[in-house]
C-alpha cells in the first residue's frame, strides 16, 4: 500500500520535508564535528571507598567536556578528530569530591596513505588535582579562572591541538599555544603545576612551546612528520635523513635548554618509532649516525638504541 494512501499526500510531504531537513542537519553537524576524540580513563584503585558511580560520572563530565565542545573556528570531519588518551590516576580524596590526581595525555596522528597512528604528545602531570561535585558542569572562560580542573582540561586541549597544528604546518600551532599560555597565566596564582619553578610541570611545558629557543624544533616537527613520515612509503631514505636532521637541530638546542621537558617529552613519545626507522636503513653510516645522535641526547636508553646497529 502506498505511503500517501494511508497518512495522506500532504502529510507524506510533511515527512518527507522533515527526513530530508533532519538528514541535512546530521549531515551540517558531521562537517562541523568536534576536534577531539578523547578517550578518558580513571583509576580509583588507590580510594576504594569512592563509589563508583561517582567516578563513572566525573569520567563522563570529562569526556563531554573534552569531546562535544568546539575549540576552533576550523571545519572538521568526523574522522579527522584527534585521536587523544587522558588516564587519571587518583592517588589520594582529601575531601568528598576532591581528588589528587597524576594524568597521562597522549595524542597521535595518522600518518598519511597508512594505517600507522605516530605519538605525538606523551606527557605525565603529577599535579592534576582538582574538586568536582557530583553532577556539577565544568564551565570554561578562557579569561576567568573558573575551576582548576576547567582550566587543567581547557589547557591540554590547546596543548594538543597545537602539537597537532604544528605538524602540518611550520608553526601552525602558535594560535592554540598562545591559547594555552593564556590559560595558564590565568591560573598561576592557584600553584599546583600553574607556577614557574618546576623544570618539568606544565608551566614549563607550555613555556618550552612559545620559547623562541625551541622554534626550531617546532618547525622541524613540521618538516619530520609532513615531509617525513607522511612520505615514508615513497621515498624511505628521504624521511631517514629528514628524521636524522631533526636530530640534529635538537642537539644545537640541548646546550642552552638542557632540561628542556618539550624535547625529553618528544623522546618519550618517539623512541621506539625512531628506532624502527633507523634499523632498516640500509645505510651503515646512517645507522652509526642515528645511534650516535640518540645516545648523546637521550643517554638513558642507549641500551634500547643498540638495536639500530646491530
Amino acid at each position: 500500500m502506498k505511503l500517501q494512501n494511508i497518512f495522506g499526500k500532504h502529510m507524506v510531504n510533511g515527512i518527507c520535508k522533515y527526513f530530508l531537513i533532519t538528514l541535512c542537519f546530521i549531515a551540517f553537524q558531521s562537517l562541523r564535528a568536534q576536534e577531539l576524540q578523547c578517550n578518558v580513563t580513571i583509576d580509583a584503585s588507590q580510594i576504594p571507598d569512592v563509589q563508583s558511580v561517582i567516578i563513572e560520572d566525573l569520567k563522563q563530565s570529562i569526556t563531554r567536556f573534552l569531546n562535544e565542545r568546539k575549540w576552533t573556528e576550523d571545519t572538521y570531519q568526523a574522522e579527522e578528530r584527534i585521536r587523544c588518551n587522558l588516564v587519571l590516576t587518583i592517588t589520594s580524596q582529601p575531601e568528598q569530591f576532591s581528588y589528587k590526581t597524576t594524568a597521562q595525555i597522549q595524542s597521535s596522528r595518522p600518518v598519511y596513505a597508512t594505517g600507522y597512528e605516530t605519538i605525538l604528545l606523551n606527557y605525565v602531570d603529577k599535579t592534576f588535582d582538582f574538586t568536582l561535585n557530583q553532577g556539577q558542569p565544568i564551565d570554561y572562560n578562557e579569561n576567568i579562572f573558573s575551576s582548576n580542573l576547567s582550566s587543567l582540561l581547557s589547557f591540554y586541549a590547546y596543548v594538543i591541538l597545537a602539537m597537532d597544528y604544528d605538524s602540518f604546518g611550520k608553526l601552525g600551532g602558535q594560535k592554540w599555544i598562545e591559547k594555552a599560555w593564556n590559560i595558564a597565566n590565568v591560573a598561576q596564582s592557584n600553584g599546583g603545576g600553574w607556577a614557574n619553578g618546576d623544570i618539568n610541570n606544565r608551566a614549563a611545558l607550555i613555556e618550552n612551546l612559545n620559547s623562541q629557543f625551541l622554534t626550531p624544533f617546532r618547525e622541524g616537527m613540521y618538516t619530520y612528520h609532513r615531509l617525513g613520515l607522511d612520505t615514508y612509503l615513497k621515498d624511505p631514505d628521504a624521511m631517514r635523513m629528514t628524521a636524522l636532521n631533526l636530530l640534529k637541530t635538537i642537539r644545537t638546542i640541548v646546550p642552552n635548554r638542557p632540561t628542556s621537558i618539550l624535547i625529553r617529552s618528544f623522546f618519550i613519545a618517539k623512541r621506539d618509532e625512531l628506532i624502527n626507522i633507523f634499523k632498516d636503513s640500509p645505510s651503515t653510516e646512517i645507522k652509526n649516525q642515528a645511534f650516535a645522535l640518540l645516545r648523546e641526547l637521550d643517554p638513558l636508553n642507549t641500551d634500547k638504541y643498540q638495536v639500530i646497529i646491530k
